[in-house]
């Protein structure tokens, strides 16, 4: 009975399929609804012409360029100022560290618009920081440096949580045979706990690059839309839009589309994904 019983439960995960027709024409008209419409703009942009007509335009391969080069110093600056954090939230449970883990991941359930407006009254000229940082000399909004801090602002929490769930999931054991033989501290974090959290660490990195890359709301309030100082791709899709280039917006989607299909594309093979589930970084 025992053994017919561990048959009968190791197949009821099987038997979703048993569920009829209702229930895959509801999943099958879910897909088609969220895929249809991204589909619809790749198709449009290759077809036409428009991608290969475009693509090598001034405008997009300026917003490209710049695009490119702002996420990869956001993600330097995610990684130095995001890996100590996560470190800390995955080992040490404080006195608010339960708020302290809310505001890190507020961004992103934040509309852009709000985290962008948010940035602007803290760091903006006439923002809580912004007289202390004119009297230094800086001027942080509508420049490159904002649209970085934009980026880096709503892509953080990605790379945060994924690292979290990492550092988190390192067997203690190992660190403590580590220790028994003379590592130090520093030599057991480099050598040790970062390179079994490393899955997680690439996971959370890949993502938060394909949400900088997306950025939009956040760096049109903060940073502003200046042609080849803060123009990123996103941007180039809204303007070129609003002033009647469809084909140039329609463009410059088909590339983020694409980029980003492809960052998820590998984290799926790279079975990099169970790292992102949300009930890890609980």
């Amino acid at each position: 009975m025992a053994g017919s019983g561990g048959t009968a439960s190791n197949r009821a995960p099987t038997r979703g399929s048993d569920l009829g027709w209702p229930v895959a024409a509801l999943a099958i008209a879910a897909g088609l609804v969220l895929g249809l419409p991204v589909a619809a703009l790749v198709a449009r942009a290759i077809l036409d012409g428009s991608l290969a007509a475009t693509a090598g335009m001034d405008v997009v391969v300026s917003a490209l360029a710049l695009s490119l080069a702002t996420t990869t110093v956001s993600l330097a600056s995610m990684v130095v100022f995001g890996t100590p954090l996560a470190f800390v939230l995955a080992r040490r449970r404080f006195r608010g560290s339960m708020l302290l883990e809310t505001v890190i991941d507020l961004p992103i359930v934040l509309p852009p618009s709000v985290a962008g407006l948010a940035l602007l009254l803290l760091l903006g000229r006439r923002g809580l920081l912004g007289e202390p940082l004119s009297f230094l000399g800086l001027e942080l909004p509508f420049t490159t440096l904002a649209v970085v801090i934009a980026q880096t602002f709503v892509a953080a929490p990605f790379y945060i949580r994924s690292a979290r769930t990492g550092f988190a999931a390192v067997d203690h054991d190992l660190e403590d045979a580590a220790r028994v033989d003379g590592a130090s501290e520093r030599q057991l974090f480099q050598w040790i706990t970062v390179p079994l959290a490393s899955t997680a660490l690439a996971a959370g990195l890949v993502m938060s690059w394909a949400r900088a890359l997306g950025e939009f709301g956040a760096t049109i309030m903060f940073a502003g839309n200046l042609t080849g100082k803060t123009q990123t791709l996103p941007l180039v899709v809204y303007t070129e839009f609003q002033a009647g280039n469809l084909d140039t917006s329609i463009a410059a989607a088909a590339i983020l589309v694409m980029a980003a299909f492809g960052v998820l594309v590998a984290v799926r093979l790279l079975h990099w994904g169970r790292v992102l589930d949300v009930r890890g970084a609980g």
